[in-house]
């Protein structure tokens, strides 16, 4: 494996978030991890023992010249093949809203993890719903930048429905952090007051 080379760009605040619920020396899944500043970060500060699966070849690419183990593929595919508990942690940040199958997802990321890390964007925050009932459009914002045309998301959630969805299946919710992020996604608070509209993430730490 090449040397590691020093970050280009800071960690998104989320992205901070996820890696302080991390313990040192883990083994972690990225799924989705694109240019691999998560696993990069994990891998220089907390030493895991990292891997990423991403789709766009170009940002495979960038992981590999930054001495990242990363595999290019279909993230719904790929994980099938992982044995049971290969993981410590798996981690789906901000690509729930993406993925044609999100429930058979987390169940490989639960089956091949002892615990999955998932983030989204909030589709309830406040601004959102203005935009909805002032202009009769589908909202654009700066975590939802798309037209409803050519936007990579195929569904909404919310924070309510994915708590709703995790008491339905079973799964555990063992922390649970809101979110609302400024300059880019590289600062944020965390909410704790009516998260469910002022939020502008959802950050969840599940398992069986």
């Amino acid at each position: 494996m090449s040397p590691m080379k020093p970050p280009d760009k800071p960690l998104r605040f989320d992205l901070h978030l996820i890696a302080s619920w991390i313990e040192a020396g883990a083994r972690v899944l990225d799924l989705g991890c694109g240019e691999g500043s998560l696993l990069e970060h994990l891998v220089q500060n907390k030493k895991v023992i990292g891997s990423g699966i991403e789709k766009n070849e170009s940002r495979v690419a960038t992981c590999i010249q930054k001495g990242l183990t990363v595999l290019q593929g279909d993230i719904n595919k790929e994980v099938d093949d992982y044995p049971d508990n290969r993981f410590d942690y798996v981690i789906l940040s901000q690509t729930l809203q993406q993925v044609y199958a999100p429930d058979d997802l987390i169940r490989s990321m639960l089956r091949i993890g002892k615990k999955g890390i998932v983030s989204f964007p909030n589709f309830s925050h406040w601004r959102v719903r203005l935009q909805l009932l002032t202009t009769g459009h589908a909202p654009v914002t700066r975590q939802l930048p798309y037209q409803w045309y050519d936007t990579p998301n195929i569904r909404v959630i919310t924070l309510r429905d994915f708590r709703r969805f995790a008491r339905k299946v079973g799964y555990r919710i063992f922390k649970e952090i809101a979110i609302e992020t400024q300059t880019a996604n590289r600062q944020g608070n965390i909410i704790r007051i009516l998260p469910d509209i002022r939020a502008t993430y959802g950050i969840f730490l599940i398992g069986n």
